[in-house]
């Protein structure tokens, strides 16, 4: 994509590509999570905020399923959303592997200072 004269972006002719995958899931501005769909059809507990609800590990009611970023905190900034990632990263290993060995740089509840 590119800029056009409008301001908007447009296509750049030749620039198209197909990545394989399972699952993709789009992150485009948030207002809370979209209930129908993924978070239904798994039957993940929300918090009282609507948000996936998460344990300290990251983990949600749903075995072997993680949430972090938006998804769990609800909006906020990308900073927050990857230091969630790696710390979501972390708990997804002690899970795997059981044993806890990657850094987790905030948890769930962590919140910005004010």
């Amino acid at each position: 994509m590119q800029r056009g004269e409008g301001g908007g972006f447009e296509p750049v002719p030749g620039t198209e590509r197909e990545l394989p995958a399972q699952l993709v899931l789009l992150a485009m501005g948030f207002v809370g999570p979209e209930k129908a769909g993924l978070i239904e059809d798994l039957g993940v507990d929300l918090d009282e905020r609507g948000n996936v609800a998460r344990d300290k590990e990251f983990r949600t009611s749903v075995d072997n399923v993680f949430v972090a970023g938006d998804m769990g905190r609800g909006q906020s900034l990308i900073v927050w959303a990857i230091a969630e990632g790696r710390s979501a990263a972390a708990g997804v290993d002690a899970y795997l592997t059981d044993r806890d060995m990657l850094p987790a740089p905030i948890a769930p509840t962590d919140r910005p200072l004010t």
